[in-house]
């Protein structure tokens, strides 16, 4: 299922360059990022309630763009970011614990390969800036459970993205880019505390929702 997105992408870009293949507005561009990962998080948990925090992580991201005319593209994002998790306020009193408590649950690894269609304005200028939206689908992989619980599990999910950024021309070839990106992620968690109670078993509805932020350099080729 995660290889969906590739897959379409590579669909796509082949069966629109046939179409574009004499077209003198096709070209690629390849862009290096810095990206700040912010989730917006909340969560609705089961039995001790409260809420989740996850932290903000910097990133590298890799991006690629193909440009079917002037004005429109598609992008595929990739990168990958590590987070911590707790949840906040959790009633605890059930097992001898606090009524309101943080639960360290340890880190997860993010993959969220992301692709947008765009729509880019002024794409002769100087300044060159776009819109998109699109999908992603993010991978959950290398939970680290913490020291508190016995394990926590993530499911896999697709979300949708929207984009706003600009390209800045530093000459025929390279450019600057300032970009934004809010993609609405929505997981269920389970975590199991088997070894704080017999068979307790703690599921979670965590909306992540980040905002990527992301200043960085590109070329065209």
């Amino acid at each position: 299922m995660k290889k969906l997105l590739f897959i379409a992408f590579a669909l796509t870009l082949g069966t629109l360059n046939l179409q574009a293949q004499n077209s003198p507005e096709q070209r690629w561009q390849m862009r290096l990022r810095g990206v700040a990962v912010m989730p917006n998080e909340s969560a609705n948990i089961s039995t001790i309630g409260g809420d989740i925090a996850i932290n903000t992580k910097f990133i590298p991201e890799l991006d690629f763009t193909y440009f079917f005319t002037k004005n429109i593209a598609a992008e595929l994002i990739l990168g990958t970011s590590k987070h911590k998790v707790n949840t906040v306020g959790s009633n605890l009193s059930a097992i001898g614990g606090n009524t309101s408590a943080n639960v360290d649950l340890g880190s997860v690894w993010l993959l969220p390969p992301t692709l947008t269609a765009q729509y880019h304005f002024l794409p002769d200028g100087d300044l060159r800036p776009y819109v998109g939206a699109g999908i992603n689908y993010t991978i959950f992989y290398s939970a680290n459970e913490g020291p508190t619980v016995k394990n926590v599990k993530y499911d896999n999910t697709f979300g949708f993205a929207t984009q706003l950024g600009i390209d800045v021309k530093l000459s025929e070839k390279y450019f600057l880019n300032l970009d934004a990106k809010y993609i609405l992620l929505k997981t269920d968690v389970q975590v199991d505390a088997s070894n704080l109670a017999p068979n307790l078993s703690i599921p979670a509805k965590v909306d992540i929702n980040p905002f990527l932020l992301g200043i960085g350099f590109g070329m065209k080729f």
